[in-house]
């Protein structure tokens, strides 16, 4: 077997935009590691990269399943590109030091605003095969674990915004 980039036998699919159910509630837990897991997350890969993103959950291409795959550096800049099935998300004990920085989503396209994040965080799932995965994250990695399993809860980032900064948000977005 020849090594690949992740996508390159991935389908390009739409992504979901918010306002879109799938995008508002808990996704399904994976039970199946199997070929359709395998080419779902190689489909995940092949979008986000046509959409130029540094993360993806299933939910963003309409799929109902607990899965993200990302591709972003941490606050070292260390390339970090993975796929988690079923993660979990553990931050540090509150109160935690928060970073403020712009955050966007292939979702809301176009739109972005300061958000608080934990510095920190650290994620626990399988990978593609079953097998345990842990990442450690710091700086825009530890931003994108946060962001990604938000969505697999049903959250996108401008729903953790005031009001006034959500709707300016999904205005710029063509949403509202």
């Amino acid at each position: 077997m020849t090594d690949h980039r992740p996508g390159d036998r991935g389908k390009t699919h739409p992504i979901t935009r918010y306002g879109e159910a799938v995008l508002h509630r808990a996704c399904k837990p994976v039970e199946a590691f199997d070929d359709a897991l395998a080419q779902l997350i190689e489909d995940m890969f092949a979008s986000m990269y046509a959409a130029n993103g540094v993360g993806l959950a299933a939910n963003q291409i309409g799929v109902d399943a607990r899965v993200f795959v990302l591709d972003c550096e941490d606050a070292d800049g260390r390339r970090h590109v993975a796929a988690v099935v079923n993660p979990v998300l553990h931050l540090p004990p509150a109160p935690r030091e928060l970073m403020v920085d712009d955050e966007g989503c292939l979702s809301v396209p176009g739109a972005f605003e300061d958000t608080p994040r934990s510095t920190t965080a650290v994620v626990e799932g399988f990978d593609a095969e079953g097998e345990p995965v842990r990442i450690e994250g710091t700086g825009t990695l530890a931003r994108c674990l946060q962001h990604e399993y938000d969505h697999l809860e049903g959250t996108v980032y401008v729903d953790r915004l005031p009001k006034k900064a959500r709707n300016r948000a999904l205005a710029e977005a063509g949403l509202r």
